[in-house]
């Protein structure tokens, strides 16, 4: 009875309304790397959550004040402040994977083969 419980609840929330999510990516001017940065997440965003986010980039050039409250080490970041919990992310995202699981877009895919999957000799 409890499993059902859950099951129906876990159900519920995923008919619910998708999360807007709230992110903020970190650059250095225009430089090849922020570019690519800026152009990739864009594209992620667009194609998984067109209608669903805001994203703001902060050039820390014009911008210096941010990089202390946002405790900003490497260039690029992105910050995913919404939905919680808060993420961080580094490099030009070129790596569309991991910037799915790191924004809690899709579930983290395993690589490794099952019984099934393995080649049979």
């Amino acid at each position: 009875m409890v499993r059902d419980d859950c099951k129906a609840f876990e159900r519920s929330l995923a008919k619910g309304p998708k999360p807007q999510y709230r992110l903020r990516l970190f650059v250095t001017g225009t430089t090849p790397r922020s570019v690519r940065a800026i152009q990739n997440i864009r594209a992620i965003c667009e194609d998984h959550l067109s209608g669903r986010y805001v994203l703001e980039v902060i050039d820390i050039y014009q911008h210096p004040e941010h990089i202390k409250p946002e405790q900003i080490v490497v260039i690029p970041t992105l910050v995913k402040t919404e939905p919680f919990p808060l993420r961080k992310m580094i490099g030009d995202l070129s790596n569309k994977e991991q910037v799915l699981i790191g924004l809690d877009i899709v579930r983290h895919r395993s690589t490794a083969k099952t019984p099934k999957d393995q080649d049979v000799m």
